[in-house]
């Protein structure tokens, strides 16, 4: 893969959050704040960080896997493989339509390239990425497995079982990453419930944490993915904390809840868009 510049990060996120506004505001329907939130972290992690290959293999053998508990961020993901190479950017189009192979979660019913678990069902992801690391362990492929969590999503009790199993078993092939923009459906999550300090817990089930506390910055992201990669293989799991904001890129967007859910109407698409340069072109 090769690397690009942050500048070249930045002006590929700029259409990410693009894509991601276009295809919600499409079908007035689907999930913009987290995933415009999250634009620096699938952008430097697909077009900088992970040993993938666009022509998709499901059992990745010799690759680094992703997978995406979260799934109702889809609209980011959607955009970045489509921009890397799975599919061709104008199926973007067909988002949360019917028949579409991009559904509003994603799914592997449908054969998308590059989606290998049905997920948004929330606490399930990360078990799921520690399965597929052991498995790459027991067949020798010194790849890693990264896996991306809501920071809402904590709150639900198979998190913490998977995260006392992979420090147990030493599941050091591992990267987690936690959106941690304070945000969820129905509130601040300090309001919802209080996730109080997610590095001390994490740290006392046994992994290694680091913060990337500027999670919308794309230096600060691809410096917090390298150091995660150089302290994965030495006996623990790894968690990135990705210190996000809610709707970041669009000034009406950033920092609330309100935006979790609901689509733009024309013209608030319209002011968004102009806030984002159009840098590789719209489907």
């Amino acid at each position: 893969m090769e690397k690009k510049s942050i500048e070249q990060l930045e002006s590929v996120a700029s259409q990410v959050r693009r894509d991601i506004l276009r295809m919600v505001h499409a079908v007035q329907s689907g999930h913009p704040g987290a995933s415009l939130g999250c634009t620096e972290f699938f952008v430097a992690l697909y077009f900088d960080q992970l040993n993938h290959d666009s022509n998709f293999k499901m059992e990745g053998k010799g690759e680094d896997l992703f997978f995406l508990s979260n799934g109702h961020i889809s609209p980011v993901w959607y955009s970045v493989l489509a921009r890397s190479g799975y599919f061709s950017p104008e199926e973007m189009d067909t988002f949360r339509k019917l028949n579409s192979r991009l559904q509003g979660h994603p799914a592997t019913e449908e054969g998308l390239p590059g989606i290998r678990i049905a997920s948004g069902s929330l606490g399930q992801g990360m078990s799921v990425a520690i399965g597929a690391a052991q498995a790459k362990k027991i067949d020798g492929d010194g790849s890693t497995v990264y896996v991306l969590m809501g920071d809402g999503e904590q709150e639900e009790g198979q998190v913490w079982e998977a995260a006392m199993y992979a420090a147990h078993w030493k599941v050091d092939n591992l990267i987690a990453t936690i959106d941690l923009n304070r945000q969820q459906i129905d509130g601040p999550t300090a309001e919802i419930m209080d996730l109080i300090d997610l590095r001390a817990k994490y740290e006392s089930f046994g992994w290694e944490v680091i913060d990337t506390l500027q999670g919308n910055d794309m230096k600060s992201v691809v410096e917090g993915l390298e150091k995660a990669k150089s302290l994965s293989g030495k006996g623990k799991p790894v968690m990135n904390l990705l210190h996000t904001e809610m709707g970041f890129g669009v000034d009406f967007m950033v920092g609330t809840h309100k935006w979790h859910g609901i689509a733009p109407s024309d013209e608030q698409l319209a002011d968004a868009l102009g806030q984002l340069p159009e840098t590789i072109g719209d489907f």
